[in-house]
């Protein structure tokens, strides 16, 4: 148990200490999830080794990888994927699949590396939404049409190797795995529709829970926390992934709650980010054989190239050839295939499983591994670069410098202050929605705090605004703008009445 304990302990001071030394680093441009790989990395037994992965910490890092899954799922709109952009993602994915398939099978590259398997194809094909999810908020994406487009290309990334994995990956038979799957989604539905029908019917167990959701008893978190590793534990039953429980668990609480409910989930959030999450890739990153990865560069290059072509380039052909929803700029489409081909979760989940069963050497599993982390933190930093270069309209710029080579500087400067207008005004236009909402949920008694508040309508209404309003003046003056003239949000923004 002492070694455990001191296991335990030194992840989670690395695990405190990697956000503020992800702060302190100019332009904050390493997300903290690589910080913790390359700790993890550093300090596990393929390293220092004052990491010990043993089955507590295993285990741990189990509910830390289901809580990431239950929290991708949960993100999912279902109908997102039934929308338009959900479709296409959807297409786009199998295309994807088949070309994995056909690179895999066909390059003598991966069969002379031991790696021309299912397990590379799914790999190759995954996009980390989990992952993703929180750079997203940190970078102010979610909500705008890239970050929509994001989670519709990036939901099937994630979906698609899930279900490939309990699939493909199976070692019963055809009509044995569908049978497992088939007992698996009916066990999902029962927990799906139980609770809604009595959300529905208004049911005294459910007033219940509701009522006691933020007393000591914290139902909804315990019931959730049930469903979770419910879920997780019929997985192991019936020689599932744990990945497929924990992804399900998320899609099921949002189709309960299909408005969200802020309070779950930053209790959720809480749990997860503040806890299993960052000790799940401190143990990932533990997991790397740093000699064995330095061993393979060739692997490992050819592996992110890979991804890119297969992923990447298949997610660009697809939004260029769809104009009917949110058409992006081909800087934009180029941010959004490159966010798509951000993976790592499914890459340590599938290479574990081919590991397991012997489909996959350890060496060759670590390097996979070290290859999607890599992609955690260059892919969202190349997305980033080109979402800042696309509002510059830097093709313009240089025509225009060629034209007058001696107005360069100002032309430049020019550029740089229509892309800061156009930063800005996107984030006044989301700070508006917010507060409309706000006012749309006070006025309608509907959320959480709306339940709690039963009787205080205008009262939590009229706070509710006063909140918003401060909120925006406090991030009106971080933009370096009046607070006082409102003339400069959104032309059909306006401050609701009390």
């Amino acid at each position: 148990m002492t070694q455990e304990l001191v296991s335990l302990t030194i992840i989670m001071a690395v695990t405190a200490v990697s956000p503020i030394v992800a702060q302190l680093i100019p332009g904050r441009f390493i997300p903290q999830t690589v910080l913790l790989l390359v700790t993890g990395a550093a300090l596990g037994p393929y390293g220092l080794g004052v990491i010990e992965v043993n089955d507590a910490v295993k285990l741990l890092s189990e509910l830390g990888m289901a809580f990431l899954f239950l929290l991708a799922g949960y993100e999912i709109d279902p109908k997102r994927l039934a929308g338009h952009q959900g479709k296409v993602g959807l297409v786009t994915w199998i295309i994807t699949l088949g070309l994995a398939g056909l690179v895999v099978t066909l390059l003598p590259f991966f069969a002379k590396q031991g790696i021309n398997g299912i397990a590379t194809v799914i790999a190759l094909t995954t996009t980390a939404l989990g992952t993703l999810m929180p750079i997203l908020k940190e970078r102010n994406l979610e909500g705008t049409p890239i970050g929509d487009a994001i989670i519709s290309y990036g939901t099937w990334g994630e979906l698609g190797p899930i279900l490939a994995m309990a699939i493909l990956l199976s070692t019963r038979t055809g009509w044995q795995t569908m049978l497992v799957l088939g007992a698996f989604l009916t066990i999902c539905l029962l927990c799906a529709m139980l609770p809604t029908k009595a959300l529905k019917t208004g049911h005294r167990l459910y007033r219940f829970l509701t009522e006691n959701a933020n007393t000591s008893s914290q139902t909804l978190m315990r019931l959730t926390t049930f469903l979770l590793i419910f879920l997780v534990t019929i997985s192991a039953l019936f020689e599932l992934d744990a990945v497929l429980g924990a992804f399900a668990a998320g899609f099921i609480l949002r189709y309960i709650i299909p408005d969200g409910s802020k309070s779950l989930e930053m209790k959720l959030e809480g749990v997860g980010y503040g806890f299993l999450i960052p000790v799940f890739f401190v143990v990932s990153g533990a997991a790397i054989n740093v000699r064995a990865v330095a061993g393979r560069p060739a692997l490992l290059v050819a592996f992110i190239v890979m991804l890119m072509l297969i992923r990447a380039v298949p997610v660009y052909v697809a939004l260029s050839l769809d104009k009917r929803e949110n058409p992006l700029s081909s800087h934009h489409r180029v941010t959004v295939a490159l966010y798509c081909t951000t993976a790592l979760p499914i890459i340590v989940a599938v290479t574990s499983l081919a590991v397991k069963v012997g489909t996959m050497q350890g060496d060759t599993a670590s390097t996979l591994v070290a290859a999607g982390a890599i992609t955690v933190f260059l892919m969202p930093l190349l997305g980033s670069i080109t979402y800042q270069v696309a509002d510059v309209h830097p093709v313009t710029a240089v025509r225009e410098i060629a034209h007058t080579p001696s107005d360069w500087r100002t032309i430049v400067h020019e550029h740089a202050q229509v892309r800061a207008l156009l930063h800005h005004q996107d984030r006044l236009k989301r700070m508006a929605e917010t507060l409309d909402a706000l006012e749309k949920m006070g006025t309608m008694g509907h959320g959480d705090a709306a339940h709690s508040n039963a009787g205080h309508g205008d009262e939590y209404r009229a706070e509710l605004v006063k909140r918003a309003r401060r909120e925006i003046d406090r991030q009106l003056k971080e933009l370096g703008l009046d607070p006082q003239l409102t003339t400069q949000l959104p032309h059909n923004y306006r401050y609701p009445k009390n």
